[in-house]
């Protein structure tokens, strides 16, 4: 099992701060610091889909020019876009027995824990 994300993302604090109070003691895996592997960004958008982990309302995102959004509407195109800027990955992404879940609501973590 692990979390990834970045840190000072709101909700990835609120995740943290769920598994946190309900003992589940999870690695972190920061984007900034330790990079977006290719093999491991392309594994979990065959099983979400590319289009569900692209965060497209995100600053980063609304920053990007119209040729760069147009550029990720493929999804070799989002790809290479979530690899090189990873603030524009859906956040967080827990990985929990071969699966990946996307975002945090506390009713999904209930589900996905049984809590």
């Amino acid at each position: 099992m692990k979390l990834y994300g970045i840190p000072n993302c709101t909700t990835v604090k609120k995740a943290r701060a769920w598994l946190t109070e309900h003992g589940q003691d999870v690695p972190f895996h920061d984007f900034k610091k330790q990079g977006v592997d290719a093999v491991w960004l392309e594994k979990v958008a065959a099983q979400t889909g590319w289009q569900a982990l692209l965060n497209t309302r995100g600053t980063t995102w609304r920053n990007l020019s119209d040729t760069e959004k147009a550029a990720a509407g493929v999804e070799a195109g989002a790809i290479a876009l979530m690899l090189s800027q990873s603030s524009v990955i859906k956040r967080p992404v827990l990985e929990r027995d071969g699966q990946y879940h996307l975002g945090f609501a506390e009713d999904q973590y209930h589900a996905i824990f049984g809590a």
